[in-house]
């Protein structure tokens, strides 16, 4: 009979306090959080950045390289500079928000900066390089806070 109580399991193992809890999340703030903080001041930059290209467009449309018909999308440059002006506002809120350690702001922030990747892609062929360091900004943006935005919710 003793080999019987000896062949079965222990029912008693230690369990894991952190079950609820999918990833290790560190008790106190790592380096990492600075990582964080520059995808929300980089999304300040796109944000204004954004605000200066849709400025531009209102007010100067024969400052681009090629007319409205020579872009992606046939749209007026108007039109192009209201969005770019409403783009850098969320932008400017979320990266405000992401600075404050919101979650709400971090998930805000990746979906303005692909919209923003977006609008500038269609954008490439009136203005190249200024649209491809908007994109890279962009890129920058959403790894830090795809990356390393879990963090900023324990600091």
């Amino acid at each position: 009979m003793s080999d019987i109580q000896q062949s079965t399991p222990d029912t008693q193992t230690p369990q894991s306090s952190r079950v609820d809890e999918p990833y290790d999340v560190p008790s106190r703030p790592t380096a990492w959080l600075g990582v964080v903080l520059f995808g929300g001041i980089m999304l300040l930059m796109v944000g204004g950045f954004q605000c200066i290209q849709g400025f531009v467009a209102i007010f100067r449309e024969d400052y681009y390289l090629t007319g409205p018909n020579g872009l992606v999308l046939e749209v007026d440059y108007t039109a192009w500079g209201w969005t770019h002006v409403l783009i850098s506002l969320v932008a400017v809120a979320a990266g405000i928000g992401v600075m404050a350690g919101q979650i709400w702001a971090r998930v805000l922030g990746i979906v303005i900066a692909v919209i923003s990747a977006l609008v500038n892609v269609a954008f490439l062929s009136a203005y190249p390089i200024w649209s491809a360091i908007v994109i890279a900004m962009d890129v920058l943006v959403i790894y830090a806070l795809a990356v390393h935005g879990r963090e900023a919710a324990t600091a």
